[in-house]
C-alpha cells in the first residue's frame, strides 16, 4: 500500500483526487489549510467504506509549518505519490492588482508547491518509485484575462513539472502536470453561465471533478511510468 498525499484535499476536485486514489487501494493522506474538520470528515468516509484515509492541517505557504507536518507525516513511511493541488484565485486586472493579491496566489501554487515537495523528495527517491502531479490550469497555456498573478504562478509550475522530472526520471519518480478548464466546483460556482460555457468549450459542457480524478489517479499508476515531464490538458477541447 503506498502513502499519497493530496494539498488541498478537501476541496471538490481535491475530495474527487482523494476518492480516487483511496480506490485504488493507496493510503490517503487529505490535506487541509485551515478546515480540519472537512479534511477529518473525507477521511472518516473513506475509512467507513474500508480505505486508509487520515487527515492533516497546515499552511503550505509556511515552509516551517510544512517541515514540522511532513517530518511527522514520513515518520509513519515516505509519501511515494504526492499531488499538488492546493491553489487559490485572487483575480483582479492587473493594472489595479495589489501586490497581496500577487504574492498570495504565487505563494500557495508556487511556494507551496517547494515547501511541500522538496522535503518529500528524499524519502521517495530511497523506495525507487514516485509520482508526482502539480495541478496548473488552462489559464497557465492561454492565459486569462484578470488572472495574471494565477496564469503566472501555474506557468512557473508547469516549467518546475519538466525540470524537476529530468532530475529524478532515473530514479523511477515520474512528474507531471494537469491542467483542467472548466471544471465544475466551489471555485467555478458563479462564474460561468451555461452559455460561456457553451461558446468557451467545444463539448458543450463542463468538466466534472471526477473526470480529473481519474486522469489523476492513471499518472499516479503503474500504467503511467513512461510519461513524464509532460502538461495534460483536459478541457473539453477549449485549446
Amino acid at each position: 500500500m503506498k502513502r499519497a498525499l493530496v494539498t488541498g484535499g478537501s476541496g471538490s476536485i481535491g475530495s474527487a483526487i482523494c476518492r480516487a486514489l483511496a480506490a485504488q487501494g493507496h493510503h490517503v493522506i487529505v490535506h487541509a489549510n485551515g478546515n480540519l474538520a472537512r479534511a477529518e470528515a473525507l477521511a472518516a468516509e473513506l475509512r467507513g467504506q474500508g480505505r486508509a484515509a487520515e487527515a492533516v492541517a497546515f499552511d503550505v505557504t509556511d515552509a516551517a509549518a510544512c517541515e514540522t507536518a511532513l517530518a511527522a507525516i514520513v515518520e509513519a513511511g515516505p509519501v511515494q505519490i504526492l499531488v499538488n493541488n492546493a491553489g487559490i484565485h485572487d483575480d483582479g486586472v492587473f493594472a489595479g492588482m495589489s501586490h497581496a493579491q500577487w504574492s498570495r496566489v504565487v505563494d500557495v501554487s508556487l511556494g507551496g508547491f517547494f515547501n511541500v515537495t522538496q522535503p518529500l523528495m528524499l524519502p521517495m527517491i530511497r523506495t525507487r518509485w514516485g509520482r508526482i502531479i502539480n495541478m496548473s490550469s488552462v489559464a497557465a497555456i492561454a492565459g486569462n484575462r484578470g488572472q495574471v498573478n494565477y496564469a503566472a504562478a501555474k506557468g512557473a509550475l508547469q516549467s518546475a513539472t519538466r525540470a524537476l522530472s529530468l532530475e529524478v526520471a532515473s530514479r523511477g519518480i515520474t512528474v507531471n502536470a494537469v491542467a483542467p478548464g472548466i471544471i465544475t466546483s466551489e471555485m467555478t460556482e458563479g462564474v460561468f453561465d451555461r452559455e460561456t460555457i457553451e461558446r468557451m468549450v467545444p463539448v458543450k459542457r463542463a468538466g466534472t471533478a471526477d473526470e480529473v480524478a481519474a486522469l489523476v489517479g492513471f499518472l499516479s499508476s503503474d500504467a503511467a511510468a513512461y510519461i513524464t515531464g509532460q502538461i495534460i490538458s483536459i478541457n473539453g477541447g477549449m485549446i
